[in-house]
């Protein structure tokens, strides 16, 4: 009967360390979730950052009148090379009435949700979706004006303050 009894807490504690290994696994599954997608977040700031001083950059120093280029143009080349790469996807967003391309209007969803909060003043939307069995983070961070020549081409904008448009991007969770 010992014997018995001494099997019965053996095979319990047993049972136990399994069901606590496979909660904890499930713990670290779920932090390390968790950290993915911390980790995507991070890498769309810094791409936020780079997009948008390379638009202040080119703005600032080679648009002089409307004729020119414009940085949105240019930046949308970029962001084609990017996709094309299978790096990510970014989109830019026209957040006024009154759009000159119609492909910058707020396209699904996600981004007519992130648009009318970045137009309430929030700063950024995201989402984390799954789209053919891989995670993605959606993020949409506001552009506001923020120099004299963005106004050569946004004339209804001038003195107002807000967000004119926005960057919407899709980007694989770095697992």
């Amino acid at each position: 009967m010992k014997q018995s009894i001494t099997k019965n807490i053996f095979v319990s504690s047993l049972l136990l360390t399994g069901l606590l290994a496979i909660a904890g696994c499930a713990e670290m599954t779920s932090n390390s979730k968790e950290a993915a997608v911390e980790r995507t977040r991070q890498q769309v700031q810094m791409l936020d950052t780079l997009y948008k001083t390379a638009v202040v950059l080119i703005t600032e120093h080679y648009v002089k009148d409307p004729s020119i280029l414009p940085a949105a143009s240019a930046s949308k080349a970029l962001f084609a090379v990017m996709k094309k790469g299978g790096w990510h996807e970014v989109r830019l967003l026209g957040l006024t009435d009154l759009l000159f391309n119609a492909e910058n209007k707020p396209s699904d969803a996600f981004e007519q949700a992130a648009a009318e909060k970045l137009l309430a003043g929030e700063t950024g939307h995201e989402e984390l979706i799954e789209k053919d069995g891989k995670r993605y983070l959606r993020v949409a961070t506001g552009i506001p004006v923020v120099m004299k020549q963005c106004i050569m081409c946004h004339t209804t904008w001038e003195g107002e303050k807000g967000n004119i448009g926005a960057l919407s991007y899709t980007v694989p969770v770095i697992e």
